[in-house]
């Protein structure tokens, strides 16, 4: 319960089933966010499920016993999944037993356990069609598509590009200030989230007479320095060294997508869902993203305009030049909410419970 997608999925899934009257209990090597959880009214229990190692087969017995007096079981990634199949064999009464499908894991023995529930949640249509190509012995009708949700009111719509946010982050980091344009490529310090390709797109730019400074927030990471050092040897080779700023993450992110002109989402590995193109598109940036997994899906299904052919720079470029010089009209509705993917789990709960 340290960060991540999943851990942030399990709060508010916790946050909802408290709202609505039920109990709920989250298993975990604990972290960061466990006061949060607790905050919500949940009970957390600490147990090392999460290690890749025989020696934590030894915590069946005690989720076994942990279960008795459980409706649902909620699994979320492979390990706990494993344990939890595990207890739940050796109980005459078991609880029902849910999984959800958060990433795109290499096809596997191992991963297949992620497809045992009786429900099997997928957090986009990508993930549903993956489980099928890839686990065809697993029934369909168990499979059900409830996309991540985002908070709306922590992502308001803002009418044009906010100024006033620009400044103040210009105020720690002065490059910002002088930003002709501002492309904002957030995530973290790792080769697959596409850090290369958008320096590449800052300096086509800039052959073409347009002054842009790229910020990537997250990318600053001590643990990463040499991957960091990478990107700045790159940027120094490419002649932009001067309109590129890694940072450390941020935690008003919101801001960040109000104060950019367009929003960049580049994984090279596709994402089962992609997030940061809900969030930037509910504030009113404009993304452009590789047109693969779930950036693809939610781009095709929100705005189309912001699909780039994979890995296709001259596409990314021209795509880039037009939404700079006459910036796009976006979605004014995103239906990817947080109180949807809340409503959705609930209703899968209940009707497994109306079952029996």
């Amino acid at each position: 319960m340290e960060a991540g997608g999943v851990e942030k999925s399990t709060l508010e899934i916790a946050d909802a089933l408290i709202a609505a009257g039920h109990e709920a209990t989250v298993i975990s090597a604990g972290g960061r966010l466990v006061p949060a959880l607790e905050a919500l009214g949940a009970t957390h229990i600490t147990l090392d499920i999460g290690r890749k190692s025989l020696m934590t087969l030894r915590h069946v017995r005690t989720l076994r016993r942990l279960m008795a007096n459980v409706d649902v079981v909620h699994a979320r990634s492979r390990v706990p999944a494993w344990l939890a199949w595990f207890a739940l064999r050796g109980m005459k009464v078991a609880p029902h037993f849910v999984t959800t499908v958060h990433g795109l894991n290499s096809p596997s023995r191992y991963s297949r356990i992620m497809t045992a529930g009786e429900r099997v949640i997928c957090v986009s249509n990508v993930v549903k069609a993956y489980v099928l190509r890839h686990y065809p012995e697993t029934p369909e009708r168990k499979l059900v598509v409830i996309p991540r949700g985002i908070d709306a009111a922590r992502y308001p719509r803002r009418a044009s590009i906010d100024t006033t946010a620009r400044a103040q982050f210009a105020q720690q980091w002065p490059q910002l200030a002088a930003a002709g344009a501002l492309l904002l490529l957030p995530g973290r310090g790792t080769r697959l989230k596409g850090h290369e390709d958008a320096i590449r797109l800052v300096q086509h730019l800039k052959a073409e007479g347009l002054s842009t400074v790229l910020w990537m927030p997250g990318a600053d990471d001590p643990k990463r320095a040499a991957y960091v050092s990478e990107l700045k040897t790159l940027a120094e080779t490419l002649g932009v060294a001067n309109q590129i700023l890694i940072t450390p993450p941020i935690a008003n992110i919101p801001d960040a997508y109000a104060a950019s002109d367009v929003v960049l989402q580049l994984s090279r590995k596709p994402e089962s869902f992609g997030r940061t193109v809900v969030e930037a598109l509910s504030v009113g940036a404009p993304v452009l993203g590789w047109d693969h997994g779930g950036v693809g899906e939610i781009l095709h299904a929100l705005f189309p305009a912001g699909a780039v052919a994979d890995f296709n720079t001259a596409e990314l470029v021209k795509k880039a030049k037009t939404f700079l010089n006459a910036p796009p009209a976006l979605p004014s509705a995103i239906p990817y909410t947080l109180e949807s993917m809340q409503d959705a789990t609930l209703k899968v709960y209940d009707e497994l419970q109306s079952k029996h």
